[in-house]
């Protein structure tokens, strides 16, 4: 009965006042708690007496045992006055060395909503040597979840990562405030946190908005027929034609009079030789009105009303002369023409291998994007590494990289192609065509010779240089005839003349003049005509030779652009074969892993793989496109008569 008597004690004052300093120390106080603190007294075995102490504090039951340790138990019933003072004492409050407690402690801290159990060990030695000990016995926790180690801290807009870092064995530590115990041997650290980065980023980036009146849209044919008199090369090119056609009309009628009607007044005063030598004293004047002007006294009219001079030989060389001129104009400006319809399919085709480029890349981006999420969820869990997602993220952003150089592409080659339209450039031409197809101009199985025969029929740069020999042969002719043919002057004048002495004008009546005059001449004494015949052949021979170069340009030009054709049509097939085992291997390398066989990682290869394919066919057709109009180009054209202002041009015929 004694022992029950002073266990009985012992527990009453450990759970009145030592319950208060555990309390103090592990936790909250059960008056602070949610739940209530229930406690029920248990006499077990005198041989080691048991206090169980049951607190249900937020519904997570701890059982507490007081344990008698020592030999003698009459010792433990006279001290247990000394234990009850010691329990009771406040923590701050510091007991003698003999009898100062060891306190240890262990606490876990939990996600929201988890419950937090502290578990403290009292020990005390009395002077007997006994030891008298509260161990916690009999845990059982409801629901206990793993400790979380990490978590997150928004303070003022910067987001911190909170750490548990492993420190020295430390006693406990309370937060009053919050009423959390940090457990011993871990400290709080806050660690900034950059901005997550999107793992799974689908989204593409979106291209800068383009107001829909700024937007061109077009197709190949749309193009073609926008190249005409409004371009400025075609425009220029067409008014060189022009001016020769109207030089042309000048020659045909050189040989025509020209007419000069006019006015004259003449007054003398003083000395004056008569026609018999002497010298008179007169003073005269006159006057001539109608057709001519000019006359004076007994001479002619020196500007006859009706005038023709020329040189025969321009009167019947120049006509030839100017039309083979004209003749040259005229195929240069068809030439001008057929070029610029080339650099209109060109840039045309260049815009639209950008646009489908850009749909390439951004093609890749959807398939890297949905690697990169499949990454990111493989790491987070622990089926992968994040260093690979971490990965896919950085070719995610090249590819975006990639995807802005592509809109850099488009955007340029719209402007080319609207600097060879001559239209505004600050609208965004768009193509019609949704995709590539090859266009056979010309089929790859045409023989090359006769392809280079059509050619030299139908160039207009080749005619070009045959008018311009034909127009050098009759420079030529010219320059050989003129000494043996004459310089002719035709006048003829009529209208009024009348005059007198001092200031009288009288006698006015009708005049009629008539001159004909024809001139031969040989220049320097026939060393100037020598030198111009010279001259004019060595610009035949010059035209000659430029002729045979433009010959043998047609005939490469040709034959470069069918070789083209041809090797191009086989890469088409290459590529598209290319395309399709590409495609079908990013397919089954990305179901393998869906059905988690590898790393999504693994199939990156086939994504550049299924992008270089799609880039390398796309590049066939675009260049098998360019081919075929410059094959069509080197043809002269042949598919189409290009509508032009210029007069039909016979070809030149040369001696």
């Amino acid at each position: 009965m004694r022992l029950v008597a002073c266990s009985l004690v012992t527990c009453l004052a450990i759970g009145c006042a030592g319950g208060k300093s555990f309390v103090e120390k592990a936790g909250p106080s059960p008056a602070q708690a949610s739940g209530k603190a229930d406690m029920n007294v248990a006499l077990e075995d005198p041989a080691q007496s048991r206090l169980a102490i049951h607190q249900q504090s937020r519904g997570v039951p701890v059982e507490f045992a007081v344990k008698s340790d020592s030999a003698d138990e009459q010792a433990n019933a006279e001290h247990s006055e000394e234990k009850e003072s010691l329990v009771t004492a406040p923590s701050s409050a510091k007991p003698s060395a003999s009898r100062e407690p060891e306190v240890q402690a262990e606490a876990k801290e939990e996600e929201a909503g988890d419950e937090a159990v502290d578990v403290a060990f009292l020990t005390n030695e009395n002077e007997a040597g006994g030891r008298n000990r509260i161990a916690a016995v009999g845990h059982q926790l409801q629901a206990e979840k793993p400790a979380a180690k990490s978590g997150t801290l928004s303070i003022n807009g910067q987001t911190y990562r909170v750490e548990l870092v492993p420190e020295a064995p430390q006693p406990i530590d309370v937060t009053p405030a919050s009423g959390t115990a940090t457990p011993a041997g871990a400290t709080l650290s806050l660690i900034p946190v950059p901005e997550p980065v999107q793992q799974n980023a689908e989204v593409k980036p979106a291209p800068p908005a383009v107001h829909p009146d700024d937007i061109l849209t077009l197709n190949l044919p749309t193009a073609l027929s926008m190249v005409g008199g409004q371009h400025p090369a075609v425009g220029l090119a067409q008014w060189q034609v022009q001016e020769a056609y109207a030089r042309l009309d000048q020659a045909n009628v050189l040989w025509l009079p020209s007419i000069q009607p006019g006015f004259s007044f003449h007054k003398h005063d003083g000395n004056y030789q008569a026609s018999d030598g002497s010298i008179v004293d007169v003073n005269r004047n006159s006057f001539q009105y109608g057709l001519g002007a000019g006359a004076t006294g007994a001479g002619t009219t020196p500007r006859p009303g009706l005038v023709a001079q020329f040189h025969l030989a321009d009167a019947l060389f120049q006509p030839d002369i100017a039309r083979t001129n004209a003749w040259a104009r005229g195929h240069a400006a068809n030439g001008v023409m057929n070029e610029q319809l080339l650099n209109v399919a060109l840039a045309y085709l260049e815009l639209l291998s950008a646009e489908q480029d850009l749909e390439i890349v951004e093609e890749t981006y959807a398939h890297t994007g949905e690697l990169s999420k499949l990454t990111a969820d493989f790491a987070a869990t622990g089926q992968g590494l994040q260093a690979d997602a971490d990965r896919l993220q950085t070719e995610l952003r090249l590819v975006e990289n990639r995807l802005a150089s592509a809109r850099e592409r488009a955007d340029v080659a719209s402007a080319r192609l609207s600097q060879e339209l001559s239209i505004p450039s600050e609208q965004r031409i768009i193509p019609l065509d949704p995709t590539v197809v090859p266009l056979e101009l010309v089929s790859p199985a045409m023989d090359k010779g006769s392809l280079i025969g059509t050619g030299l029929a139908n160039r207009p740069e080749l005619k070009e240089a045959q008018a311009l020999v034909a127009t050098a042969w009759e420079e030529y002719r010219r320059q050989k005839y003129s000494p043996f043919v004459p310089s002719v002057l035709l006048g003829f004048s009529t209208g009024g003349f009348g005059g007198g002495l001092d200031n009288t004008l009288a006698n006015v009546d009708d005049r009629y003049d008539f001159d004909a005059m024809l001139t031969w001449e040989v220049r320097n004494l026939g060393f100037g005509e020598g030198a111009a015949r010279r001259r004019s052949e060595a610009e035949i021979q010059q035209a000659k030779f430029e002729k045979i170069r433009v010959l043998d340009q047609i005939a490469r030009e040709v034959s470069e652009s069918h070789a083209q054709v041809v090797h191009r049509s086989n890469r088409i097939e290459i590529t598209e074969g290319a395309v399709k085992s590409a495609q079908d291997s990013y397919e089954r390398n990305l179901s393998r892993i869906r059905d988690a066989q590898g790393l999504p990682l693994e199939v990156l290869q086939s994504v550049r793989a299924l992008e270089d394919a799609r880039r390398a066919y796309l590049n066939a057709m675009i260049e098998y496109n360019q081919a075929q109009f410059r094959l069509q180009w080197a043809l002269g054209w042949p598919v189409a008569t290009v509508e032009s202002s210029v007069p039909h041009c016979p070809p030149p015929v040369v001696e």
